[in-house]
């Protein structure tokens, strides 16, 4: 799919970092730039003194809505000295809320981008990411600090184990992969068979994005004691892979969600951007 709304997430008192990466994705892609500015609203007081410090509570909210809207004046015009197209908008959350809030802004993107920045801020990172994954149905780009996000990849790992996430990954970066120079598909230890990954794993998935002219290869793993995402991590740094393209895996239940290990490990650390969908 052709990426032309990119979404970038940041949060009232975070810096331009992440923004001037996005601001470079969208003007390497002809893209849309559209900024969701979060405030996490403080909790409400409870128990036996809440009546007595509910005014400095409201004081507090009352603040941080002006330095919420402080920070989205910032961010409108740094993206309009940026001549990229742009919109700009802002959400004082509850924190219990905001990965809904997040997702619900994220259906009108083809992308949501996260930021090294966003990336080190725990509850903040985890709504977004959540939000996006669980409430939005569209992919992320995960860009920790260090790396280097671009739209148009020359190398490119996918993460493959025949599940319909990694397939739904797939199809939402095909035009990426359709435009790289050498894509491989790695599987880790897998399992041959009706009820594995085929007879010959991987070969289903190469033949699918050979059709729509993608120069690929099938890389099969053995993990040799390591975990999954060890051994991912190390071939994407032995192949020189500019991305990677991987399915999330976890459940919603009401607000809590729980990610796999090897997705919650590889949003930790990786050494790469990666794209990432449901």
């Amino acid at each position: 799919m052709a990426y032309k709304t990119v979404l970038a997430v940041t949060g009232a008192d975070l810096g331009d970092g992440d923004l001037k990466l996005a601001i470079a994705l969208c003007e390497e892609a002809g893209a849309h730039l559209a900024v969701l500015v979060v405030g996490l609203a403080a909790p409400p007081p409870i128990g036996e003194y809440a009546a007595f410090v509910s005014q400095d509570w409201l004081s507090e909210r009352q603040a941080d809505m002006d330095i919420l809207q402080t920070r989205a004046a910032a961010v409108t015009a740094l993206l309009a000295s940026s001549g990229v197209s742009s919109d700009v908008s802002s959400e004082y959350a509850e924190e219990g809320a905001a990965d809904d809030v997040i997702g619900r802004r994220a259906r009108y993107c083809d992308l949501l981008f996260v930021g090294p920045e966003l990336l080190s801020r725990g509850v903040l990172k985890t709504k977004t990411v959540e939000g996006g994954l669980f409430s939005s149905g569209k992919p992320l780009l995960l860009a920790p600090e260090g790396t280097s996000p671009t739209l148009k990849p020359k190398r490119i790992l996918i993460a493959w184990d025949s599940r319909i996430e990694a397939s739904n990954a797939v199809s939402h970066a095909r035009d990426l992969l359709a435009a790289a120079e050498d894509v491989r598909i790695v599987l880790v230890d897998p399992l041959v068979g009706e009820d594995g990954q085929g007879e010959e794993p991987g070969a289903d998935l190469a033949a699918y994005l050979a059709r729509h002219g993608v120069k690929v290869t099938v890389d099969r793993l053995s993990s040799q004691g390591r975990t999954v995402d060890e051994t991912l991590r190390q071939h994407a740094v032995d192949t020189a892979a500019e991305l990677m393209v991987m399915g999330a895996y976890g459940h919603s239940r009401l607000r809590e969600r729980i990610f796999g290990g090897v997705t919650q490990s590889v949003i930790d650390d990786t050494p790469l951007p990666i794209l990432m969908a449901r």
